[in-house]
């Protein structure tokens, strides 16, 4: 490399690397700038293996720069990626990108389509955490439909309906409008009725795997022309429930011949023999599929847009199929991937959950082991915690992984300046301590002198974590007591000043007295942790956060005296796990 390409490169990483540095407001990194370097400049490639060098000193002078000086510079060296710096902070007003063709409606509606078959997993927070997020931008509706008209597959759980909008509260919102498709099976017989008189739909006899051979090979079923008025007659018999599950289908005519298989003539309406555990709809035998149910109904609630998985393209293409036949427009469609979590060892899947709980591995759905909100709710993780983080994945059509810390670090921000400090000591060990003052006064939170201290008597003993007892010989600073010295089971206190400490030389540890500590047992990801409180933990009340400190937030649950620890059961309702003189909290995170 001469001397000129070298002093080019020099140039042009200096704007890379003030152009990264404001962008993500964080200092430089050499390989985060070697990509748009060498892509914006392809005559710099074949001095890949010299270039690092060059830059280094460059990026190692911008990190040491304000960003005062670095916006100066960079305007100095290319006004032109100041403006777009500039540009870009306009266009992240909104995690979200806009809706399409947004104008073109008189209001936004959107719509989540929750199976009430149970509670709901973290997974299912994305959706209404979405729709949420654009009713408020729109000034518009959000329309909660259950999509429970699948009583045998996919059964659902009375006491589902109630949790899922009591998650929804949790999340931060409230629907416009509740439906439940099991309440409308009339109005889908009406209209599978007028598709018919359209020519539209046609009922079949073929046992299933006919059906599919011929269907893949682009056959005609030969029930495929029969007339109107004989489809009318056999579709009224199966909505009297005069066939038996798997004998009668109707089917929506499209394309036999389509190159997609999967969107020839699909099955409208089918027979289930096993009733419906709502009263209401238990009569019912002739069941619609749900690309039938849900494009009826995303009609006939003007729903504008709708979000679905990217798994179900051919959802929106079976549906328009109907829409076609009754002049219908079809709404704007958005297609998301997966989301997925790696922090559980349970899966996020509604029947694994209910399977473990059976099982009696999981407690209930708030058990902390769990992966579902209700664990989350318990835990003391605000619902506005968890719809930031799954605003920020986007609607990206690509599988997205969220990562807890991104909940916990929103939550964190939410209650640290509220949240009471104590100190919790796990499998504790114990010292004498001699010397010393009777009690220690450690603030009640650092950041708030006006809250005062709190008072934790010493007795004759503390309790130390076993990783921070000191060797014999050695000194730990109390925290909120003072410094003491080890002499075989002995903490001597000694009269070393605050400067040990800020010279490095004296570790600050939490402690508990030994013999008026609170019995705590913390429930975790990782299984329950037992330990002991400082005595104060008994005076806050069930649901109020508090930092154990050098451990974590944590939600008090219960505490002796304030009513026993519950969980909700199969059945949802609350059930005692046992009666116990000891504190129960949930952790929630570091």
């Amino acid at each position: 490399m001469d001397d000129e390409v070298r002093e080019r490169v020099k140039e042009e990483a200096e704007k890379n690397a003030l152009f990264n540095a404001l962008k993500h407001e964080s200092d430089p990194q050499v390989g985060a700038i070697m990509g748009p370097l060498m892509g914006e400049n392809p005559e710099f490639r074949e001095y890949g293996d010299e270039i690092p060098e060059v830059i280094g000193p460059v990026v190692g002078q911008i990190g040491s720069m304000s960003t005062e000086e670095r916006r100066d510079r960079l305007e100095e060296l290319d006004p032109d990626l100041v403006a777009e710096l500039d540009a870009e902070d306009e266009d992240d007003e909104h995690d979200l990108p806009d809706l399409p063709n947004a104008d073109d409606y008189d209001e936004i509606r959107l719509r989540a389509a929750p199976n009430p078959n149970g509670p709901w997993h973290l997974g299912h927070a994305r959706m209404p955490s979405v729709i949420g997020t654009y009713k408020e931008r729109y000034d518009g509706a959000f329309v909660v439909r259950f999509d429970d008209t699948d009583p045998e597959t996919k059964r659902p759980d009375l006491d589902a309906y109630d949790e899922i909008l009591d998650a929804i509260e949790y999340l931060g919102f409230e629907p416009d409008e509740v439906i439940r498709a099991s309440d409308r099976l009339e109005t889908y017989y009406d209209h599978a009725r007028e598709l018919i008189d359209l020519g539209g739909a046609y009922t079949c006899s073929c046992p299933q795997g006919e059906f599919s051979d011929m269907k893949n090979s682009g056959e005609a079923c030969p029930h495929r022309d029969k007339d109107p008025e004989t489809t009318r007659e056999e579709f009224e018999a199966m909505i009297d429930g005069e066939y038996s599950a798997g004998e009668k289908v109707l089917r929506v005519k499209t394309d036999i011949e389509h190159k997609n298989p999967a969107l020839r003539d699909w099955v409208a309406f089918r027979m289930i023999d096993t009733p419906h555990p709502r009263e209401e709809a238990s009569e019912y035998r002739c069941w619609p599929m749900l690309d039938f149910q849900s494009g009826i109904d995303d009609h006939l609630t003007d729903i504008s847009h709708i979000i679905r998985g990217i798994d179900l393209q051919d959802s929106a293409k079976r549906q328009r199929f109907v829409y076609d036949y009754f002049g219908w427009e079809y709404p704007e469609v958005i297609h998301w991937g997966h989301v997925q979590v790696d922090a559980y060892d349970v899966s996020m899947s509604t029947s694994t959950i209910k399977e473990r709980i059976e099982a009696g591995d999981l407690d209930g759905w708030d058990d902390p082991r769990a992966p579902t909100l209700a664990s989350l709710r318990r835990r003391g993780i605000r619902g506005q915690a968890i719809v930031d983080a799954m605003v920020g994945l986007g609607t990206s059509t690509s599988n997205v992984d969220l990562a807890m810390s991104s909940i916990y670090a929103n939550n964190r921000d939410m209650i640290d300046e509220d949240t009471d400090r104590a100190f919790l000591v796990r499998d504790g060990e114990r010292f004498v301590v001699e010397g010393g003052p009777d009690a220690g006064h450690p603030p009640v939170h650092p950041n708030h002198e006006d809250r005062g201290e709190r008072d934790i008597p010493v007795d004759e003993a503390v309790l130390l974590e076993p990783d921070d007892a000191p060797a014999d010989g050695e000194r730990v600073w109390l925290k909120g007591y003072g410094p003491v010295r080890r002499e075989d089971d002995t903490l001597e206190f000694t009269d070393d000043d605050i400067d040990v400490v800020r010279d490095g030389d004296v570790d600050v540890i939490h402690w508990v007295p030994a013999e008026e500590s609170q019995p705590l047992r913390l429930r975790t990801m990782d299984g329950d942790v037992s330990g002991h409180a400082e005595p104060g933990i008994t005076d806050y009340d069930p649901d109020a956060m508090v930092q154990f400190e050098r451990i974590g937030f944590a939600r008090i649950d219960s505490v002796p005296g304030q009513g026993t620890e519950q969980s909700s059961g199969e059945d949802g309702e609350p059930r005692d796990r046992h009666e116990s003189d000891e504190t129960v909290a949930y952790y929630a995170h570091q």
